[in-house]
């Protein structure tokens, strides 16, 4: 449910989607999309009812490496060399109602190495 909130918020706000769930033998990127000439990566968390304190609660660096490969897998088949950003959307449901927060360049693929 996450994902989908995610998707329609990004499309509100004018990004142009790629690819939902895109598989990379066992990695998987929940939302690739295009801002402008940027190629965005996105990771989408989704909890319920609890905020996190900060958006490094989110991911561990185990994860944002895994992404890092992925993402970096799909520009290579792609044949694309543009810019890549990493965002993370934190999706917290609320019963019926739900609050989203939107961490454009949550990491940096050099924070992973």
């Amino acid at each position: 449910m996450g994902e989908e909130i995610a998707l329609h918020y990004l499309l509100n706000a004018g990004y142009k989607i790629l690819e939902k769930k895109w598989h990379y033998g066992h990695l998987e990127l929940d939302i690739i999309a295009k801002e402008g000439h940027d190629l965005v990566v996105v990771e989408v968390k989704t909890r319920s009812g609890k905020p996190f304190e900060f958006p490094s609660d989110a991911l561990t660096s185990k994860q944002m490496k895994m992404i890092v490969e992925a993402a970096d897998a799909f520009t290579q088949q792609r044949d694309l060399c543009i810019e890549t950003r990493f965002d993370l959307i934190i999706v917290i449901l609320y019963g019926e109602n739900h609050e989203l927060e939107h961490f454009k360049e949550a990491f940096s693929p050099y924070d992973v190495t």
